[in-house]
Order: structure tokens, then sequence, then C-alpha cells
């Protein structure tokens, strides 16, 4: 493998609100960005976070007009995967594990060995993920937290068959995109989801038991000195998302209880009640 000076060029899959925060990162960071997704509408979508979420920064005096501009020169759009070819590719798809094997078993067939293969799944095994994949040495997860501009931590996890010298490139990557990496063992849920899975699993049995009206448990949860509540987290995050992530850890810990997803939230999920960017969630929008 190569110096972590090689990457050049990243390329982001999934233009949602983690794909499109990850690719704003890059380009904030110099490096030429691929922003792909099958959705015209979402690549569109993920351009106009990004043109928001630099133009802040401008207004905030943190990036110059210039910058802005030079930044925004750097995406490329596309939703042609063949065309997504880079020296690393991160993943921001939904959490489906049919979905990523796929994913990365198709960009494996367009890329070099040599290109990283990146996760940002939250749940995933990454030995499980790499399985199928034609050199396995090169898939990594690189687990970003929303919002992705912000939040300073990112998890780097490396697989059973993960090369060091791979999770070390990517870990530097990270400090390069002004993050603060931490190295996690391969376990369902890794640190921070595993740990901070009951925060949402908690306040919702509080709710399905009528504890508290979920607006009460958010002002509790925040007044103890939580930035956001349970639920309006949720709604920032995705419910579905979050009840996908939930599920998982539930399945992957053996139907351990304490993981048990909600029936409150899987309501959510099929009545498409998604959060922000439904319009309405566990709050209206």
């Amino acid at each position: 493998m190569t110096s972590p000076a090689a990457f050049q060029i990243i390329a982001v899959v999934g233009a949602g609100t983690m794909g499109a925060g990850i690719a704003q990162l890059c380009l904030q960071a110099g490096y030429r960005t691929l922003l792909f997704d099958v959705s015209q509408n979402m690549l569109l979508r993920g351009q106009q976070a990004i043109e928001a979420g630099l133009g802040k920064l401008v207004e905030k005096g943190r990036m110059s007009a210039a910058d802005h501009d030079a930044a925004l020169g750097r995406l490329t759009l596309t939703h042609d995967l063949e065309k997504v070819q880079a020296d690393i590719v991160i993943e921001a798809v939904v959490e489906k594990m049919s979905v990523k094997h796929q994913l990365f078993v198709d960009l494996a067939a367009i890329n070099s060995t040599s290109t990283v293969l990146a996760s940002n799944t939250s749940t995933f095994p990454i030995t499980q993920l790499a399985a199928p994949v034609p050199h396995p040495e090169r898939v990594v997860g690189m687990h970003f937290f929303n919002p992705a501009p912000l939040m300073p931590l990112v998890e780097i996890i490396s697989g059973a068959a993960t090369a060091p010298e791979v999770s070390e490139r990517v870990r530097e990557l990270a400090v390069a995109l002004g993050k603060k990496p931490v190295l996690a063992a391969d376990a369902p849920g890794f640190i921070v989801n595993r740990v901070a899975r009951h925060y949402y699993v908690e306040s919702l049995k509080a709710l399905e038991e009528g504890v508290a009206p979920l607006e009460t448990i958010d002002e509790l949860l925040e007044s103890a000195g939580f930035r956001m509540g349970p639920f309006k987290l949720m709604d920032l995050i995705g419910v579905d998302t979050n009840f996908a992530v939930t599920s998982s850890l539930y399945h992957a810990f053996h139907y351990d209880p304490k993981f048990r997803p909600s029936r409150i939230q899987q309501q959510k999920v099929d009545a498409g009640h998604h959060g922000r960017k439904s319009g309405r969630g566990f709050y209206q929008y």
C-alpha cells in the first residue's frame, strides 16, 4: 500500500444526509470528490446540501468566497456506477447487508485492487461486509456521525482481513478531514452505537409504558445535559435509519431483550414518518 498522501480522489456513494456531509468534508479538505447516487433527485438534494453547508462557512467567516468556489469546483456528481473510480470509496447507503455486499462487489470490479473500500455502517461487522469482496484486506469501517461536517468523532474499524496499513491510511485521512479518529473492534455497534442505543431504546420504552409524553422525555434529557432529546435526534438521523440500526443490533446480540426494537418506532417507519427528511417523524416539520 502507498502512503496516505496518495489519496487524491475520494468517491462517496449515497447522496443522503450522511453521504452529502462526508462529501462536504472531503471538499473542504481539498480532495477531488465524486458523489454518486442512483437517484438524480437525491444527487440534486445532496448537491444543494453541500452548497448550503459551505455557504454557512462563508457566512461565519470560516471560509473565503474563493475557497468556497474552489471546493465546489472539486465536486463531480454521477448516477453512473461505472464512473465511481477513486483512491478510496466511502459508502453511505441504506443499512442492508445485501445492498452493501452487492455494492462492494460491483465497486471492486471497476476499481483497482489498491482502491480502499470504506463503509460508513454503524452496526454491520466489517468482516462480514468484506466476505464476498475480492481482496478483502482493503475493506475497512469509517463510521462518521450525524451531522458529519460538525461531529468530530470517526470510528475506524478493522475486520479480520483488513490490512493494518489500510486502517492506518484511513485513520490519517480522518485526521486530514479534521476529525478525531478512534480505533474500534469489529463488534456489533462498535463503541458508540452499542453504548448509545439505550438512549433511544429506553426512551421509547418509557413512551410505550406511558411514563411521559415524548416532548417531556426530550425536555428532561436536554435539561440533564444532552444537546438533543432522543426523539428529536431520531427525527434528525432518520427514524427509519435508527430503527434499522436497532434491529441490526438486536439480531447481532442474539435477540437480547435490552436491544428490542420499539413497536412505536416500527409503526412510524411503516407509516413513512421518517423524520425531518420526510416532513414528519415524532414531530412535524
